[in-house]
């Protein structure tokens, strides 16, 4: 439709061709100026321009109408940009890209040759004790892959991921050695486990985010009224800690506090003589916040995951650095997109209907402002979206993507007509396809025989 609109727009008589009629010119002139027309009235309906992106799409909540409480590096810790990522962060996923049969096992994990690792990073592990004491294990394959990482390891935390590839251990080349014998390496080494190893698209998990949700008591340090008061939390994938008067206004109105976790200081409190209290000291405040859940269990959940966000684990997944690059470029400069074209975004804090050119490419959905337009506005990290077609309102064909779980946004798309609609969700549930999640895989991978060493 565009390249037809173009051919268009080119066959237009120009002035100085002077075998075209003056009827034919003042019929073009008045066709041009009626698209201009229709581009005004366009873009009149969708009157909130660029920022609508970035309030849809990046998350909105992250002013807190307490001035004290507003973080000034907050958005300068969205490493994102205008990308909705929150379901991508909340689990590992790994890219198996158009190998989806049931025969084989996922590319992340394959035995067939790969090529070279496009990152590469050195990794050093403090020896633990136990039979284990780096907590990790090795395929038997070549390159050699690691297929597992135990939680809260030695390994874990100095960010070793399932599906990287080992290149040298302790200063040995082990891409051509066999298994056991990079394992001896280890075990003869050093208590500081030095390892170079690299990852790729396919073979690079990402580190899922803490989060949690739930009803705390906070207690109150104004200097009229004391006391505990019910509000609820919400601990966000980016380490930011969220609390509102009322479960209902998450996404609804602005928290009443935003509190960054990083460096903070938590743990049991037992100072005001009261059960499953626990206390958050954050790096950049001058005050202690002091809250109480309603039995031992919740209070574990929730310092586990605040903990979590305490020391957070800033490794990217390849997949982060390929999208944000891709972002710089203009829309028709992204290679072998799945699907390309204008949709209208529902942004449903304004009832209005946001248009953007679109490109789709590996699970990633790109919004630019035009065809013209550079960089990207943001996007929408697709991975564990369902797609269907739906009616809304008057439009009786929506693209709906609703995500695999409620805490997660749904996003409302669509097309210039009901057939570019079809071509969009065929479009976008095979560009979904492409990713599986680490358990799933991890899982088809461990069924098979195949000989491992724990590390």
């Amino acid at each position: 439709d565009l390249k037809s609109e173009m051919n268009k727009t080119r066959k237009l008589p120009l002035k100085k061709d002077t075998r075209a009629s003056d009827s034919s010119q003042e019929d073009a002139i008045d066709q041009w100026a009626r698209r201009r027309k229709q581009f005004k009235d366009s873009k009149k309906c969708s009157s909130t321009g660029g920022s609508s992106i970035n309030s849809t799409i990046t998350e909105g909540s992250i002013n807190s109408e307490d001035a004290r409480s507003v973080d000034p590096g907050l958005y300068a810790e969205n490493e994102d940009r205008g990308f909705y990522t929150e379901n991508f962060h909340s689990a590992s996923w790994v890219f198996r890209g158009d190998d989806v049969s049931p025969d084989n096992s996922p590319r992340c994990l394959s035995k067939r040759p790969r090529p070279v690792a496009i990152r590469e990073r050195t990794v050093k592990i403090a020896k633990g004790t136990g039979n284990y004491p780096w907590g990790f294990r090795i395929q038997f394959s070549k390159p050699i892959l690691v297929t597992e990482v135990d939680t809260n390891s030695a390994a874990e935390e100095a960010g070793l991921q399932v599906g990287d590839i080992l290149i040298a251990v302790n200063g040995t080349d082990v891409t051509s050695m066999p298994h056991s014998e990079a394992a001896n390496l280890a075990r003869k080494g050093p208590d500081i486990l030095t390892m170079i190893v690299g990852s790729d698209i396919s073979r690079y998990p990402n580190t899922p985010r803490p989060t949690c949700r739930g009803y705390l008591h906070k207690r109150t340090q104004s200097a009229i009224l004391k006391g505990w008061r019910k509000r609820w939390f919400v601990l966000k994938h980016n380490g930011y800690l969220h609390y509102y008067k009322h479960k209902k206004d998450e996404g609804k109105c602005r928290p009443l506090e935003v509190t960054k976790l990083e460096g903070a200081e938590i743990g049991v409190d037992t100072s005001l003589g009261k059960p499953f209290v626990f206390k958050c000291i954050p790096q950049a405040a001058n005050r202690i916040f002091y809250f109480c859940a309603t039995s031992n269990q919740e209070m574990k959940r929730w310092l586990e995951a605040m903990d979590k966000a305490v020391h957070p684990v800033h490794q990217n997944h390849v997949w982060v650095d390929v999208t944000l690059h891709n972002t710089t470029l203009p829309p028709l400069a992204i290679k072998n997109p799945e699907c390309l074209g204008l949709l209208h975004q529902l942004d449903r804090s304004k009832d209005a209907w946001i248009q953007h050119y679109c490109i789709l490419k590996d699970g990633c959905l790109y919004f630019y402002a035009t065809l013209r337009s550079t960089p990207a506005q943001g996007g929408l990290y697709l991975q564990g979206y369902i797609v269907s077609e739906q009616s809304l309102g008057s439009r009786r064909s929506v693209i709906e993507l609703k995500p695999p779980s409620e805490e997660f946004k749904t996003f409302y798309l669509c097309a210039e007509n009901v057939n570019e609609n079809k071509r969009w969700i065929t479009a976008l549930k095979a560009s979904i396809n492409k990713w599986l999640p680490l358990h799933q895989a991890i899982q088809d991978f461990m069924n098979r025989p195949l000989e491992e060493t724990r590390m």
